[in-house]
Parts: C-alpha cells; structure tokens; sequence
C-alpha cells in the first residue's frame, strides 16, 4: 500500500469523525444497472389465469335475458363514449403490481484456488492438491431485525452439508416490531476454514428479508498459485457480466458455476475477444445440477484471448459465477485471484479501489519478456454492435487526475478494449466511465515491482451506487482500507464496526467531497475485540465503495467490491387470464 498522512485511518480534508446517530437511517437511493446481478433470492410467485363456464339447456332462457341485458349495457356504454373526447391513439393498459413475499438472504462463496494438474481434456478441469500454507477461510455476518431477533442463518456446504449454525430459527411467533429500537445485534461467522463452495443462507422474518454479508480469502506464500485472492459471496442470478480473464499463455482461467438451488440449471455463456465475439463450441447448454458447482476451463473454448470477457445466462436456477485467474510467468509465480461478477451493461460504470504503484518502476516492470499484464488497466466490454465513445476520469484522494492521452477511448462494438493507465501517479483512485452506448468494465491493479520475485494482481469490477445497510465483512489477517468514491456532489458515509463477538460498535462517518477518493485503514480491533467487518451506510450524491486487501512486506493485493443491499419488499406485474 502507498501510504501517506491519512493511512492510519484518520479523516482527511472533508471528513468528519462524528458519531451517526443511527445506522441506516438515512440511506441514499441505490441505484444499479438495469439488470445488475438481480436480486438472487429464492422466491416463487403463481398468478393463475380465472375462466366463466357456460350453463347447461335448461338455462337456455335465462342466457338469453342475460345477453339481452349484456348488448343493452354494451350499447349504452358506446354511446357514452361516442359522446366523450376521443383519443387520437390507444392507450395501454399497465398489468397490476403484486407484492412478492421475502425469501431468503442468499451467499455462495468461492472455494480454495486451485492448481489445475496437467493439460487437462476438454474443458472439465483436474485440479492438484493446494500448497502448504494455502489457507482458505470465510468471514460473514448476518443482522438481527427491527425487534432485535436474529433470523435463522447458517454456513453450509453447497450439497446442503452444514459447516457452522449461525442462529436458530426464531419461529413464526417471534415479534416483528419492538416497542423501542432494540440494539442492533450480529451473528458471525470468524475465520471458518473451508475446502470447497459454500452457502451463507438466512431466512426471512416477519416477511422481512435478512441482512446479512460474507467474504472468502485465499492466501498462499509458496507454490505457483502465491498471494492473495478474496471474494464477496454472491447472491444467485439468471444473468452475470465478467470482465477480465486471460486464457494467453502462462494464464490460467477456470470458470467457476455454482447452483444452490433445487431447479437444475442450464448455463449459456457469450464471449467477447479483443477482436470481437467468439463462436465457440461447448460454450452453450452447460447443465448444473442442484447443489453442485461446475467447473470450465475458458482455454478449452476460448484459447489465446488476453482479454476475455463473459455473459453467463442461466435458465432454470439462478446460478453463480466466478473466474480462478492465475498468472505463471516461467518459473516465477505472477498471482492469483477471483474475478467476480460486476454491474450490467450501462452507460456509466464506476470502479473504486484501483491502487496504483510508482509509475516508473511499474514502466521498467512492464517493459519486460511477459510482464506486459503487470500493470494498472481498465478493460471495456461492449456488448453491442456500435462502438462506444468512453470519457475516463479519475478520482484520487486529492481531487481528480489526468489521464495520459486526454481520458477518451473508442471501445469497438461487440469487443473488448484495453486501456493502460500508466504514468498516473501512484495512489488510490475511482476511474468513473461513462459513454452514449452500454458496456462493462473493470480495472485491473497490480502489485510488486522487480521480475526475480512473485507478483499479484487484482480486479476492481464496476459495482452499484452505495445505498442503506451493507454488511461489508474482512479477512481478520493483513492490511485492509475501505476504499470510498464519489464522482460528483458530496456524500456521507456512515460506517460501523461489527466486531467477532457478535457486537455492533459506535459507528463513525465520512463527509466526502465530490471528485475525490477517501481512504479509511479497517483497524485490528474495537473495543478489545477483533473487528469482522463494517456496516456501511450511504446518503447524499452517489458513492462507491470496495476493500482493498494487502499484506505488508509481501506483493498480496486482493480487492473486493461492495456488494449491494437487501431490498425491500419488490413488486411484480401479474397479467390475468385464460
């Protein structure tokens, strides 16, 4: 981490240290990507169509009276309506919103990386058995209701095997609302070692949703698979954006589907190259079972892409998707990370957390055999036909930087475009892109300097504005920032501790100038006890957020995205008839 004045958690310039009177009292509207990820939770709506059965003969005269009644009625109502203001077109007729009942909050989190063994045949990985240190373990957080209760939460394999009880089910008599504001309370999860997916699922209370927030970290110090990768744990879609794989060589790309629900899934995926779409065979009608994850590797059908981005469509149940990008160059380990799912195609993306090393030594880096993909960039996806005109600006902790270049790229349609940002000056940044046309994005970040020693790197995707109530859960271990962006306005932040024993701590905020980049170091612990994560709440101008993981004296950088919000009750369109 490049650190300076404000490293250690204190407020910068536009901030202030005040105590929130109460989280999530005052969230901001957020907003996302039409089509971002979608909610993911299991929930099921029938809207039966209603008919009229006819009479028998013996109603024969009555039918007749009826319709006699009927045209006199029909008549009557033309008549009225010849003599009333005409329309000069049709007007639709909207179909009535129905209210869908809260389902359960739920999180599938990656397992270990693993090394693949040998070539393998085809696209179906084998993998080898991890190094020595690698280390695999998941962090989350659930949060107890309105009235104080924990909803029934737990971890669990993703074949339903569980692995810990995070609270019991209160019962359908357990109070909804409580006569004064109970304490806001956690159930936790602390550093459970896993070996394979897992599940972070709660249940609905009082036809309230949980919620509720996990993270995986991986880390290892030897082997070819060294440094640091971590992930949010994802709530399921029928429909997931990834931008940043590499299948060229020395790269290695396995895409992860994983399914936790009872409805088999049949997967699609479209591909897009830095010189367009790829027709590839194997890549359409890939099933996933219930309670299984399946495994791919992109060479098998996209091979010698460095810049690949991916649609995965899901009919049937909702799926998760995730990407083990690994780098080998020689001998010499070039990291490893977890390439996760970011917003929709829009014609604005943000991505926060982007930490740029010294641009001369990261020149001299790059400037050698292989190592042209150890620096800072921005991949753009679009996935329609026109090219799109895209306006880059970047925000650092002092206000907004130039691009080398001038900030403008044309990205053409139905490909992906590369844009390198070396020469900005080292630090932490927001990069916000916006153009005419829809695409997606990610930023790329990088960390060590010297060829003779591994190297890291890792994917800040675009992510949804910051809205109420975020359970943003850290790996105990290493160095971690909250990373805060706000492109224009100003915003404040309220963030607050949730700590390993289940406590909700005093919370603290950020008043956050338009056009820069805040910084705040997670610290080790609050009030003597190990801090998990952080519930961070957002109102004012639209701001972004992701952790930024590192670990001093080593090249680890992992950075993880805030995930969005529960949302509240939704409604859908339910159309009537035969």
């Amino acid at each position: 981490m490049h650190k300076d004045g404000n490293d250690d958690g204190a407020p910068q310039a536009g901030q202030d240290d005040a105590t929130a009177a109460e989280h999530g009292s005052d969230p901001a509207a957020a907003g996302s990507a039409p089509g971002a990820h979608g909610s993911g939770r299991l929930k099921g709506l029938a809207a039966r169509g209603w008919t009229a059965g006819g009479g028998s003969g013996r109603g024969t005269v009555a039918g007749i009276a009826s319709a006699v009644v009927i045209v006199a009625t029909a008549g009557s109502m033309i008549a009225a309506a010849s003599m009333g203001p005409r329309d000069t077109g049709g007007r639709p007729l909207e179909a009535p919103l129905t209210a869908v009942p809260a389902g359960s909050s739920v999180g599938i989190c990656p397992g270990p990386a693993r090394l693949l063994e040998g070539t393998p045949v085809g696209t179906d990985p084998q993998f080898s058995p991890e190094s020595a240190t690698a280390k695999t373990l998941v962090n989350a957080a659930v949060l107890s209701t309105n009235a104080g209760m924990l909803p029934g939460s737990r971890l669990a394999e993703i074949n339903g095997n569980p692995l810990a009880e995070i609270a019991k089910d209160p019962g359908s008599s357990a109070p909804t609302a409580a006569a004064a504001p109970p304490a806001l309370l956690a159930g936790v999860v602390s550093e459970r070692a896993v070996d394979a997916v897992s599940v972070l699922s709660a249940d609905a209370v009082g036809n309230q949703q949980a919620t509720a927030g996990a993270v995986t970290s991986y880390t290892a110090t030897d082997g070819d698979l060294q440094g640091a990768a971590a992930a949010g744990c994802q709530e399921p879609s029928n429909d997931l954006w990834l931008v940043g794989a590499n299948t060229s060589l020395g790269r290695t790309a396995v895409l992860h589907l994983s399914n936790a629900s009872s409805t088999p899934a049949t997967v699609s995926l479209d591909l897009y190259g830095a010189k367009g779409q790829i027709q590839a065979p194997g890549s359409r009608g890939l099933l996933v079972a219930p309670g299984t994850t399946r495994s791919i590797v992109l060479a098998g059908i996209a091979p010698d892409q460095a810049s690949l981005s991916i649609r995965a469509r899901s009919a049937g149940g909702p799926v998760t998707a995730i990407v083990q990008q690994s780098v080998l160059r020689g001998l010499t380990p070039g990291g490893v990370d977890f390439i996760v799912p970011g917003a929709a195609p829009a014609t604005r993306q943000v991505m926060s957390g982007v930490d740029i090393q010294d641009p001369a030594s990261a020149k001299a880096l790059t400037a050698k055999p292989g190592y042209a993909d150890a620096a800072a960039a921005l991949q753009i996806a679009v996935p329609g036909p026109a090219d799109a005109v895209v306006e880059i600006k970047l925000y650092g902790r002092d206000g907004q930087k130039a691009l080398p270049g001038g900030g403008v790229v044309t990205a053409k349609g139905g490909s992906v475009t590369e844009l390198s940002l070396a020469g900005v000056p080292a630090g932490q940044y927001t990069v916000a892109a916006s153009s005419d046309v829809s695409f997606t994005a990610a930023a790329r970040v990088t960390r060590g300097l010297t060829s003779n020693s591994a190297t890291d790197f890792a994917w800040s995707p675009s992510s949804a504005r910051l809205g109420s109530q975020h359970v943003v859960t850290v790996p105990r271990a290493g160095d971690r920032y909250l990373v805060l962006g706000v492109p224009e306005g100003r915003a404040k932040i309220t963030y607050t501790p949730i700590t390993a024993d289940g406590k909700v701590r005093a919370a603290a905020t950020a008043d956050i100038a338009g056009g820069t980049t805040a910084l705040i170091k997670v610290p080790s612990e609050a009030d003597d006890a190990a801090v998990l994560g952080y519930i961070v709440s957002a109102s004012g101008d639209a701001a972004y957020g992701t952790v930024l993981l590192e670990e001093d004296g080593r090249a680890d950088i992992a950075a993880v995205a805030v995930a969005p919000g529960a949302a509240g009750q939704e409604q859908v369109a339910v159309k009537l008839g035969y």
